[in-house]
């Protein structure tokens, strides 16, 4: 009977124990939310660019946005050399390559990409007066583009275009505002530059003082390119996107960027 009581006694002391342990212990911390680092050209509008306020905004700003919100995460927008863009993403600096980034053979070797989600062309551009009218007609004339760009390497798989163009080389520059500036101080004749920024730049300068020829590099698609081995990332990439495709999220920020 004693020994009933002592072991009834030991167990309400340890149960009374608990429930003070319990009382005093910190809250259980939420899970943490997925910060993902997107490395972007902040210049490359309209796809991600730094508006009057300086705030990064753009077509790739929102599709990640959407489709960070609908997987839970958090992103944050890193500028970047867009010379060291697979660099800075295979060193772990960023998570993911989204900015008008084109899918190429070459990049696939570095880079797992997403699905394709926007199309895209290597379009010639010259002032409205100029005498060019074909890419015959670029045979030594000084042409320029951005560094590093899918323009660049359009230009460069195109048979003997370049040897062909003033000096035999492309004039290359870090952003494609520097590419358009020397196009307008009339350092060059002609440019090479993605169609969806070449576009959105002339509507938002004046059409009508700018030329495209109606030759162009060859259509491409943009993908947004993230490590080799980040798998399930790619995965819940896509289905967002897709997602975002069937119930028109995607079609509602395309117009908003596209609808001139």
């Amino acid at each position: 009977m004693t020994m009933k009581k002592g072991t009834l006694l030991m167990v309400v002391a340890m149960l009374v124990l608990a429930i003070l342990v319990t009382g005093c212990a910190p809250n259980t911390p939420a899970a943490e939310t997925k910060v993902l680092v997107v490395g972007l050209d902040d210049t490359f509008a309209p796809m991600g660019f730094r508006n009057e306020k300086n705030e990064i905004v753009g077509f790739d700003v929102d599709l990640a946005l959407e489709v960070a919100a609908r997987n839970g995460w958090e992103i944050q927008f890193q500028p970047i050399d867009w010379a060291m863009k697979e660099t800075e993403l295979n060193a772990g600096n960023i998570d993911m390559i989204w900015n008008g980034y084109t899918i190429t053979e070459e990049r696939k070797e570095k880079v797992n990409f997403s699905d394709p989600y926007l199309a895209n062309a290597q379009i010639i551009v010259t002032m409205a007066g100029s005498d060019i009218e074909t890419l015959a007609d670029l045979a030594g004339r000084a042409v320029a583009t951005q560094a590093e760009s899918s323009s660049l390497d359009a230009a460069r798989a195109k048979a003997g275009f370049v040897e062909s163009l003033k000096d035999g080389k492309l004039i290359e520059y870090a952003t494609f505002n520097e590419v358009f500036n020397d196009l307008e101080s009339g350092r060059t004749e002609a440019i090479i530059v993605d169609e969806v920024l070449a576009r959105y730049y002339m509507n938002n300068k004046g059409g009508d003082a700018y030329k495209v020829l109606e030759e162009n590099l060859g259509p491409e698609e943009f993908g947004v390119g993230v490590r080799k081995d980040d798998t399930e990332l790619l995965d819940a990439l896509n289905a967002a996107l897709n997602e975002m495709k069937e119930d028109g999220t995607y079609d509602e920020i395309y117009g908003k960027w596209f609808a001139k």
